[in-house]
């Protein structure tokens, strides 16, 4: 409406309309005396239109005060525009909940792109810790939003079971089975010995071979052990994969070779002292870097060249690596590898995600019962369960580091973000429930021209931002932004129940102000119930 009236205005004037954004950037004001919407067009364009944008912002409210779906149109300061709609076309928010129900917010944005979305991906050595557990919620969500916005996403975990990390695992559980101490360089805690008979019962002759059979033996069942139980802390916490991808498939299938021999073919790789060296420089990167060494041995930088070429190849048109808080790095590297292997850089994004602490009391909870020297998923969903563990992990930006106070998110009050958001889904189910049983629930139209109290207004215009919200969430790769919005949401709900009657009291009549406040109740479930399914976490009907 606006572009349209602007597109319009500027005609009128003989200015130049090609200068008018495709999407008109409309915001609520922070004070709602402003008004219920504001834009900043006339600043933005004014000038390049040629129009003072103060004058052109008079033009455009007088232009879009013969909207019927407009009170009012002011201009403010500089040039801003200030905006009230009339309560019968805030009501078209409403119907549109209602008309789309779980489908309110989705979009095309993506349609067309298959992303592949690689997260988590902890070595099979010992269970998720903190920062892979804030991955498994962020990835997760992150998903989510990508499919409602029309992407095909396939989640993927890379199975690092390729490298020294795995033959010092191997070498844990050989000394776990024979009561040694735990190697100088090898993992230790509970899990260790426990798997190491786990491994025993399994294969009890697995002590009575050479050296190097007894560790290939403990090796093969031994990841896979540790490996099963990571899946199974996954699937409880409510993050599945499409996808596990093996990290020594790369060097079994030939995959490596071949991206190595490309590399050589197209000039990329360079040979020096003995070594291949990939001319990430020529890419963006700080330093080239060694893929294959003197020895002729691959560097690990080898297997992930040869991965982003398999994941394109695969038909995805962007790969988003998840990735902890020490692989800054990573990000030109990863890069400049698919760049030159004749790919876009744009189809490589990485994120980092910084660390997570546990507070109990207000001190830091530093050690595991079962891990020995870190924090699990296990542990942190053993003590604030599963809702609040993900919803804690998800609601604040990747970028910064988290403390997570247990007391706080194991609590049952409002202070609790996650019990407060739920809660308002369940008084929400509890509403519809008590209309029903009382018959307020009709198939008559609601007048939404009624809903004309501040606190009505409130809510609706919070549930019109929803798509928005979505969208942000996608283009910014910031699924934070949904769990926020959740607590908004609930937030404006629990003031509207607390100031407008929505049921009939006891002896009096159904009014058509309650039919259409319920309405606006339900429309408010609905979009909570899909927001809610975003983040990772349930919309509870009950309490």
């Amino acid at each position: 409406m606006i572009r349209r009236r602007a597109a319009l205005v500027l005609a009128e004037h003989n200015l130049d309309a090609s200068v008018l954004p495709e999407q008109v950037t409309v915001e609520r004001p922070r004070n709602p005396e402003h008004g219920d919407y504001a834009t900043n067009l006339a600043l933005q364009v004014g000038k390049k239109a040629g129009a003072n944008p103060r004058e052109l912002a008079q033009w455009l409210a007088d232009s879009l005060a013969q909207e019927e779906a407009i009170t009012s149109a002011e201009i403010a300061g500089p040039g801003f525009l200030n905006l009230r709609l009339a309560a019968a076309a805030q009501g078209e928010i409403i119907a549109k909940v209602w008309e789309q129900g779980a489908d309110y917010g989705r979009s095309d944005l993506y349609r067309g792109t298959k992303v592949n979305l690689e997260f988590v991906s902890a070595n099979p050595t010992g269970p998720i810790h903190l920062g892979g557990t804030r991955w498994a919620a962020v990835g997760d969500s992150l998903g989510r939003v990508l499919e409602a916005s029309g992407a095909e996403v396939t989640r993927e975990y890379y199975f690092n079971d390729h490298g020294e990390q795995i033959d010092r695992f191997a070498r844990s559980l050989v000394a776990a089975a024979k009561g040694e101490p735990t190697p100088e360089d090898g993992y230790g805690g509970d899990y260790i010995a426990d798997i190491a008979q786990a491994v025993l019962e399994k294969r009890p002759d697995a002590l009575e071979h050479a050296p190097e059979q007894t560790q290939e033996i403990f090796r093969d069942l031994g990841v896979d052990m540790m490996f099963s139980h990571i899946k199974e802390s996954l699937h409880e916490f409510g993050t599945d994969f499409d996808v596990f991808f093996h990290e020594n498939s790369l060097f079994e299938s030939g995959a490596v070779d071949a991206a190595v021999a490309t590399l050589k073919e197209n000039g990329n790789l360079y040979l020096e002292d003995g070594a291949w060296w990939l001319r990430t420089t020529d890419f963006g990167d700080d330093k080239d870097r060694v893929v294959i060494k003197s020895d002729g041995n691959a560097a690990y930088i080898a297997g992930d060249i040869a991965y982003i070429g398999d994941k394109i190849g695969r038909g995805h048109d962007l790969c988003i690596y998840m990735l902890g808080a020490d692989h800054h790095g990573y990000i030109k590297r990863l890069k400049a590898a698919a760049e030159a292997l004749g790919y876009s850089a744009d189809q490589v994004e990485v994120l980092i995600g910084q660390m997570v602490n546990l507070l109990k009391d207000g001190t830091p909870v530093r050690m595991s019962k079962r891990a020995g020297t870190v924090i699990t998923l296990d542990d942190l969903v053993e003590a604030i369960g599963v809702d609040a563990a993900r919803y804690s992990l998800v609601r604040s930006s990747v970028d910064s580091s988290l403390d997570i106070d247990l007391g706080l998110w194991a609590s049952q009050s409002a202070d609790n973000p996650v019990y407060y958001v739920q809660y308002a889904h369940a008084r929400l189910c509890s509403l519809r429930r008590k209309a029903e049983a009382v018959g307020a629930l009709t198939e008559d139209a609601p007048d939404y021209s009624l809903l004309v109290h501040e606190r009505e207004g409130d809510l609706i215009r919070t549930l019109g931002e929803y798509p928005a919200v979505v969208k942000a969430a996608a283009q910014l790769r910031e699924p934070h932004r949904l769990a926020r919005y959740c607590e908004e949401l609930a937030g404006v709900f629990h003031r509207f129940y607390d100031r407008c009657q929505i049921l009939p009291k006891e002896g009096e009549d159904l009014a058509p102000i309650h039919t259409a406040r319920l309405s606006l109740a339900g429309a408010t479930r609905l979009v909570l119930a899909n927001a809610l399914n975003l983040v990772g976490v349930r919309a509870p009907e009950r309490m």
